[in-house]
């Protein structure tokens, strides 16, 4: 079955989306995972929020979705789409010399193009790093030990990325990375210091692709590898307040049994990058059950017994708070396969960043956290999960013929 993005229509910004962050129930927070090309489909889903009125109080970000995460954070509510669509537009690729040839071959100009992103890079953003021509064991050091340099997307994160407006703390960023000497994840907060271009790449390292990069003297790599599900550092945040969670998920948790190596090798990708988003959830929920039910205990308590030091500390635990989690699963594309991540073909960069647009709307429209929830309620799942047997077809424009430039 293939599903177009333009029909049926998109609905409208009713006055039922138009809404402000003060509207909904608690903090609005956008999570992205991170996933190269794929997150084209995350800057829909924020111009869709943008558009109905919903301005994040704090974005989390992994990789593509620490780029994204900055570009929003990093700019005045009317600049960011406009910034997102100049990023997009600068790294996505349009059509090959094979698109002129006088006969088609299926699958020829998403090879081409493919091709082309493995020995050239992407403008703006990475370029063969020719120190690794020296052999796989040459001793480079960590900061070049690598395919490509990054050293484009530092200069592209200047233009487009205001870092001192984190600083003014309007919205909190938290970027996460995993040290490689330890192989532990961090999350970067904009709450607790000054985030700049390093980390933002530090996040989106992706080895053996991207170099590490330094922060404090430690190496880091891609958050991704460690967990690229970082919906996790919002539920056990401290304190914790009512939130509405727009999870912008890049990776098909669910699909068909492949029936081929090809299909295997992109099954195989999406249940690594999914990260067990599913399971994250699940034992927040238990968690944060028994945060409510310190909570209520706690309540019942004479003032004279809470006041005791041990037992004042125990309540500490206890919260009351409910998060509403919106996940929102980037649909597959007619044809992609695993190398779907380094697909920055224009037609497909524009389907994924339509797809996270009108499945936005159409969330933000229904606004599942109106709905009444039971006295117990603590993390509210609203699902939408994929379905295998729909395919996006690449049929929506986004820039059109002025788009934004660096």
């Amino acid at each position: 079955m293939t599903y177009s993005t333009t029909e049926p229509a998109a609905p409208k910004a009713t006055d039922k989306m138009k809404r402000t962050p003060t509207q909904l129930p608690g903090q609005v927070v956008l999570t992205m995972q991170g996933g190269g090309a794929l997150g084209a489909f995350q800057a829909g889903v924020y111009e869709a929020m943008h558009e109905a009125g919903i301005e994040p109080d704090w974005v989390v970000g992994t990789s593509i979705g620490a780029v994204n995460g900055a570009i929003i954070a990093g700019n005045a509510p009317q600049d960011r789409v406009d910034r997102l669509k100049a990023f997009w537009s600068l790294v996505a690729k349009g059509k090959t010399s094979a698109g002129a040839w006088p006969w088609h071959v299926p699958g020829v100009d998403k090879m081409m193009n493919n091709l082309g992103t493995v020995t050239q890079g992407i403008p703006g953003f990475f370029t063969p790093n020719l120190r690794s021509w020296s052999g796989m064991d040459a001793p480079l050091g960590v900061e070049n030990a690598s395919y490509y340099s990054t050293v484009a997307l530092r200069q592209t994160l200047a233009e487009l990325v205001d870092f001192g407006q984190l600083d003014k703390g309007r919205v909190r960023l938290t970027l996460g990375a995993v040290n490689v000497r330890s192989g532990r994840m961090r999350y970067f907060d904009s709450r607790d210091g000054h985030l700049n271009a390093d980390h933002v790449m530090a996040s989106g390292a992706l080895p053996p692709a991207f170099p590490a990069v330094m922060i404090d003297d430690e190496p880091y790599w891609d958050g991704g590898i460690y967990s690229n599900t970082p919906i996790e550092v919002v539920m056990d945040d401290d304190p914790r307040r009512d939130s509405v969670i727009f999870a912008a998920q890049l990776w098909q948790q669910e699909d068909n049994a492949p029936n081929s190596i090809g299909q295997v090798l992109s099954r195989l990708k999406d249940i690594q990058y999914s990260s067990r988003a599913e399971s994250h959830t699940a034992r927040q929920q238990q968690i944060h059950q028994l945060r409510h039910a310190v909570h209520k205990l706690g309540s019942l308590l004479p003032e004279s017994l809470r006041a005791e030091p041990g037992i004042n500390d125990l309540l500490d635990q206890g919260c009351g708070t409910v998060m509403h989690l919106l996940t929102l699963y980037a649909p597959a594309l007619e044809g992609e396969d695993r190398t779907k991540d380094i697909d920055f073909m224009r037609a497909s960069i524009e389907a994924r960043w339509s797809a996270g647009r009108e499945l936005a709307r159409a969330r933000i429209a229904a606004a599942p956290w109106s709905d009444a929830v039971g006295p117990g309620a603590c993390i509210v799942v609203h699902d939408q999960p994929p379905k295998p047997d729909r395919r996006l077809a690449k049929t929506s424009a986004v820039f059109g013929k002025a788009a934004p430039t660096v």
